[in-house]
């Protein structure tokens, strides 16, 4: 073990497997952003920790199934001369759930439609908390399947995984508190996850989308957004000046 602490190249991949899984966690962070923003403001943050802890035990539990994992990359059958896997299986369901719910959640936000009844509340936080287990498990898989290509210690992936899965919980609350505060980047966010399922179906048809240009296109949007709500911020505070001085 103290050989370990001390060898620079166990260091060197857990840095890298960490950052790595932390940028694979963006997608995460997304969608339970928007998923839990439709609960009552009580329980969100209940439902946070629920989704980061079931993030936590998928990646840990497949982790420690490496064999198993590596064999969802097997063949199963082919279609048109493309192999699928049910690895694939699992990217193009995940993806097409994200598509499909991204839609359904856009069509809510434009339409106005009446939050859920009182009396729904709990229904809705068990389907809500049933869809992050969904999605946690589809991103589990990439996350995993990368750190078992960029490491060979198993300690040295739990550990990534847990400081990715602190970061995740940290950035959450602020990312949530920031849609919340900032309807248009709720918007923004679902035209993320829009994004997010298309590259997870085609990975699964054999279509790599380096995940660089999908993270590049969020934080140009991200970056203009933020511009837009200082800008926004500002203009009310001139307004409020102005009135000030009027009266």
């Amino acid at each position: 073990m103290i050989d370990w602490l001390t060898d620079p190249t166990i260091w060197a991949s857990f840095i890298t497997l960490t950052a790595m899984e932390i940028v694979l966690g963006i997608d995460n962070i997304v969608f339970l952003s928007v998923i839990v923003s439709r609960l009552p403001l009580e329980i969100r943050d209940r439902a946070r920790r629920i989704g980061l802890a079931l993030a936590f035990i998928f990646r840990i539990v497949m982790l420690f199934g490496i064999t198993w994992l590596i064999g969802l990359t097997d063949t199963l059958f082919e279609i048109a001369g493309e192999q699928i896997s049910w690895r694939d299986i699992i990217l193009i369901t995940g993806g097409l759930f994200l598509l499909a719910k991204g839609t359904h959640e856009i069509h809510h936000g434009v339409e106005g439609e009446d939050d859920d009844a009182p009396a729904q509340v709990s229904s809705a936080f068990a389907m809500v908390i049933l869809q992050i287990a969904v999605i946690d498990l589809v991103f589990s898989i990439d996350s995993i399947i990368t750190a078992i290509g960029m490491a060979q210690h198993i300690e040295v992936m739990v550990a990534a995984v847990t400081v990715s899965i602190i970061v995740m919980y940290v950035a959450a609350n602020s990312v949530s508190a920031f849609i919340e505060a900032h309807p248009t980047t709720k918007m923004l966010a679902l035209s993320f996850l829009l994004l997010i399922g298309v590259a997870l179906v085609a990975d699964g048809i054999g279509f790599h989308i380096p995940r660089g240009y999908i993270y590049f296109a969020m934080a140009f949007a991200a970056s203009v957004e933020v511009i837009n709500v200082m800008a926004g911020r500002r203009r009310k505070r001139r307004r409020g000046g102005g009135g000030a001085r009027a009266s």
